[in-house]
């Protein structure tokens, strides 16, 4: 125990964190300029740091250039200008860079840079000796993905520059096609800037700005220390009409966006494996106990958990999994409240342990199969008890883990093995996290669960039509968490078509969907041409940025020396092409005349090098995006023809059918006759008509009434809603989408994006903003249209149209204003003449004993035509269908959109 506490002790000395930082450093210097400026387009962000100076000193000195980027950024660019004489920076093979800074340091003419950790950040640093008088300009160039956590997206700047500056600006252009839904930023640098941070924003632009005078950066008014020191964080979220995604194409490459939102969330089954061996002694377990009671709050009662604890020895607070419920939660917390941390860290056992806790509820049907199944390991240290060997520890988890559960590790401090926790997660459907113990450790563990504490979809797969799109970053995930986002890139191949669509499949709980998108290739990138501050080569950019950052990963995970020359190799070129500086190539700055050379290298982890693992900071959750491991399928995109058919556009529906449109007309079609009989119902807006109610097949199909924006008589169908009761699933179809709810479940699509969607006996084809059909059982269908009118009309309002195929296989049962005529009535017509109005003949009806005088006429089907339509001729019924249906209209009228008709 001693030995951990020791070796913990020592972590947290030697950490990198703990070093002073400032931008700029030096005696006698006169900074002229700081500028930070940002532009994000498409969730990428281009960062230039700029900063302008003079060594007013009266002898030669070495002045330092500084700062701060986030861990997941490339550097792309330095350069310097000392003297009129300026460096400029290229990214090359590491060791050709190397080669080429040691021939200039044998010759005493070179500087070096070097980077260096912290916790989300890393230091970019230069150091260079001018004489006095000097002037010295340095810039730096960085990219980076913006990740979507929690519904947001974060844009992380770090202004320390250590002085008053006379111009000190930072300027965030954000460009987002799909139009910004919020922005905001913050500072921590103290109240009185809060008011200094100005943001602007439009539909689509934002621009944030920072700008204080010198009397503003100072700590106090007779102050010459500056009080900016600290972080700018600018958040923010885009507009998103559809669950489909988006389809962004530009300088021949595509970018696929995907973050559906008002799905159910799975049920959930966790094992909470926690380290408590004597280096969690203190803080460390407190904030992990402080975290777990948070996170077992969060649980409802249809999750299932438990906990594994273990030092030397395993213990498991319950052998198997239990129910959220209120009464285990505070058993639980009492249990993990009690914990005394000492000995040593048994991990394999440990995780041995909760798969088998896992796998024999699965067998014994103690959970959901429509379930997600997770452990999420918390420990500090390396193995020391039991197998030790990591290597074999990765295959013994391999081995037993089924495909259905996922592993997630959370490394807390820097003497953890940080890159065997992110491989054994990454093998095994999960992510990694480094979690600072010097920070609030609490927290940062609680935010992590948030992240993957709903996840709504698994098993989702992006495709594309054959032969439209080439190196395809990574399609397959094993699962979409709530507040994340899943992105697919790739180049776009020349085609006569200018729209690249995709399909996008994927199992929610109890369903299963297929939406599909598409996206003009020309549109963007003449939107683009004309926004000033938008970052033009952002495709092709972060297509680059994701494939590297996938290929870094699947590094890790090579098997093989061969395997990973290759991969490394690969590595380098797309580099060296896009100029990023990785953990396999560096920035080469050298003057004009290549005699005076600097080298950017790139940082290593605090404890395992740069090249390890590959990765030298927390990946962000949506590590889900990065390199698929072996259990990921292949990423080149298969022909959509080849896998799977997406909904169509075409309407199946048959050529006659009984239909309910406009305000609101009722057309029944009696195919023995071969005649269209037309009502219209005179009801009031509210009121929910019942149009079919099958008891014996448990289907009710109901409309209620909306009314137009002006007080007249006339009404539409605004709201449908079919339930199928045997399985208690409701699909409510509106102006606005579809929702889908089987009681427990609850999951909403718009009319923005074409979508298919399976559950049980029930289908959901929504052609994007026209249609949607719902087919029960293969034996009933229900078509409602979708009509709109422009936004602003004075008078129409937006409506839905019903059509109800006559071969709807229905019980004896059946009735409505609609489903009565499944069992088509004797109709006699005679006495034909013309009508008052010559051109509507009117006649003798008679029909269910009762004599009708009815005109002849016609109305509309929308299917093939929603503007115009097609003319139905038809007998029409006066007052309200009176005669044709049975009873009275009003009788037709129900208290809700799932009630069944019950007729006196």
């Amino acid at each position: 125990m001693q030995d951990h506490r020791e070796r913990h002790k020592r972590a947290i000395l030697t950490s990198e964190e703990q070093e002073d930082f400032e931008a700029i450093r030096g005696d006698d210097i006169t900074v002229r300029s700081y500028k930070v400026e940002s532009r994000i387009t498409s969730r990428f962000s281009h960062t230039i740091v700029r900063s302008s100076m003079v060594n007013s000193g009266s002898t030669p000195q070495s002045i330092a250039f500084n700062v701060q980027i986030p861990k997941r950024a490339f550097i792309t660019n330095f350069t310097m200008n000392v003297n009129g004489i300026t460096f400029v920076g290229s990214v090359k093979e590491k060791a050709v860079a190397r080669n080429l800074y040691a021939q200039a340091r044998a010759r005493n003419k070179a500087a070096g840079i070097i980077r260096t950790n912290s916790q989300d950040m890393e230091t970019f640093k230069t150091e260079v000796h001018v004489p006095s008088g000097s002037n010295i300009e340095f810039e730096l160039h960085y990219q980076e993905m913006m990740h979507r956590k929690l519904n947001l997206y974060e844009h992380t700047l770090h202004l320390q520059p250590g002085r008053l500056v006379p111009q000190l600006q930072v300027d965030v252009y954000i460009f987002e096609p799909q139009g910004i839904a919020t922005v905001k930023a913050s500072n921590t640098f103290g109240a009185q800037f809060a008011d200094l941070i100005k943001v602007t924003s439009t539909k689509d632009k934002a621009h944030i700005v920072f700008k204080p005078t010198v009397q503003q950066q100072k700590q106090c008014e007779n102050c010459t220390e500056s009080a900016v020191e600290g972080v700018i964080t600018v958040l923010y979220d885009v507009n998103r009409d559809s669950n489909a995604g988006q389809l962004q194409v530009s300088d021949g490459h595509f970018v696929y966006f995907f973050a559906p939102s008002n799905l159910s969330p799975f049920p959930k089954n966790i094992v909470f494996v926690i380290d408590v061996s004597g280096s969690m002694w203190g803080v460390k377990m407190k904030q992990t106990v402080q975290a777990m009671k948070a996170i077992l709050d969060d649980l409802t009662i249809d999750d299932y958990f438990s906990i594994v604890d273990f030092n030397h020895n395993v213990r498991c607070w319950s052998e198997g999994l239990v129910p959220g419920s209120s009464i285990q939660i505070a058993d639980a917390k009492r249990y993990i409240e009690n914990i005394k941390p000492n000995g040593g860290t048994n991990i394999n056992e440990a995780l041995l342990r909760a798969v088998q806790m896992l796998v024999r509820a699965s067998n014994h049907r103690v959970i959901d199969p429509r379930s997600v199944s997770m452990i999420i390991l918390v420990s500090d240290g390396d193995p020391t008890v039991g197998e030790i060997k990591l290597s074999a520890i990765q295959k013994n988890v391999k081995r037993v883990m089924r495909e259905e559960f996922s592993l997630f590790s959370l490394g807390i401090g820097f003497d953890v093995d940080y890159d065997f926790l992110e491989r054994i997660a990454m093998e095994n459907r999960g992510m990694a996290q480094r979690i600072y113990a010097n920070h609030d450790a609490a927290e940062q563990l609680r935010a992590f669960y948030s992240q993957v504490s709903s996840p709504l979809l698994r098993k989702i797969t992006v495709q594309f039509q054959a032969d439209s799109v080439a190196e395809v970053t990574q399609n397959h995930f094993d699962k979409f968490f709530s507040g994340s986002e899943l992105v697919v890139a790739g180049k776009v191949l020349p085609s006569e078509s200018n729209t690249l669509t995709s399909l996008t499949t994927g199992s929610a709980a109890r369903l299963d969907i297929i939406l599909e998108t598409d996206a003009d290739t020309t549109e963007l990138d003449a939107e683009l041409a004309k926004q000033q501050h938008s970052f033009t080569g952002f495709a092709r950019q972060m297509w680059a940025y994701l494939t590297i950052k996938q290929l870094i990963s699947e590094r890790s995970l090579a098997t093989t020396a061969v395997k990973k020359r290759k991969i490394t190799q690969r590595i380098m070129t797309l580099a060296v092409e896009h100029q990023f500086v990785t953990p396999f190539t560096a920035l080469l700055v050298e003057s004009g005349d290549a005699t005076e050379r600097l080298l950017a290298d790139s940082p290593k982890d605090p404890k395992h090098g740069c090249c390890s693992g590959g990765s030298s900071g927390p990946p962000p959750v949506e590590v889900l995006v990065y390199q698929p491991p072996p259990w990921v399928m292949p990423t080149p995109a298969p022909s959509m023809g080849e896998v799977l058919e997406g909904p169509k556009e075409e309407i199946t529906l048959p050529e006659r059918v009984n239909l309910v449109d406009n305000d609101p007309h009722f057309i029944i079609h009696l195919p023995r006759s071969n005649m269209d009989i037309c009502f219209n119902i005179d009801s009031k807006p509210g009121h929910i008509l019942n149009l079919l109610s099958d008891s014996g097949t448990g289907v009710t199909v109901n409309g209620q009434l909306i009314g137009s924006k002006k007080v007249n008589k006339r009404t539409y169908f605004g709201t449908i809603g079919i339930y199928y009761q045997p399985d208690g699933i409701s699909v409510i179809v509106s102006t606005d989408g579809i929702t889908m709810t089987d009681g427990r479940n609850n999951h909403s699509f718009t009319w923005g994006s074409t979508a298919e969607i399976r559950q049980d006996g029930i289908r959901i084809s929504i052609v994007k903003n026209s249609n949607v059909i719902i087919t029960i059982n293969n034996s009933t269908q229900v078509m409602v249209l979708l009509h709109r009118v422009w936004k602003k009309h004075p008078v129409n309002v937006d409506f839905l149209g019903i059509y109800i195929p006559n071969e709807n296989q229905y019980s004896p049962l059946v009735h409505g204003l609609i489903g009565q005529f499944s069992i088509e009535p004797e109709v006699t017509l005679y006495d034909i003449h013309k009508g008052a109005d010559p051109l509507k003949k009117e006649a003798t009806m008679e029909v269910k004993g009762n004599k009708l005088l009815v005109t002849r006429g016609w109305q509309k089907d929308y299917r093939r035509d929603k503007k115009r339509g097609s003319n139905v001729y038809c007998w029409f019924i006066h007052n309200s269908g009176k005669g044709f249906i049975d009873g009275h209209y009003s009788q037709y009228i129900v208290p809700n959109l799932s009630s069944f008709l019950h007729m006196p």
